[in-house]
């Protein structure tokens, strides 16, 4: 029974993201999680994730991450 700006409202000054950022960056934690524990491709990874296409993916994750998922991989078996 709840307006959709009021919850929007009330879940930003809660969580301090909008729900959209919060689902972005849920999602990036899982691509994070599947690009570190598998060789799952990005493409597929994308896929898996509800992403339209692995170019979709690869800016969402730079815009929460701060890199693309295929760097964010290399530093993770570097390091």
């Amino acid at each position: 029974g709840l307006s959709e700006s009021w919850f929007a409202n009330v879940f930003k000054q809660t969580t301090g993201k909008t729900p959209l950022q919060w689902q972005l960056s849920r999602r990036v934690g899982l691509a994070q999680n599947m690009l570190a524990e598998s060789d799952l491709s990005v493409a597929a990874i994308a896929a898996q994730l509800g992403f339209s296409d692995q170019a979709h993916l690869t800016k969402t994750f730079r815009q929460v991450a701060g890199e693309t998922p295929a760097a964010w991989r290399r530093m993770r078996r570097i390091g």
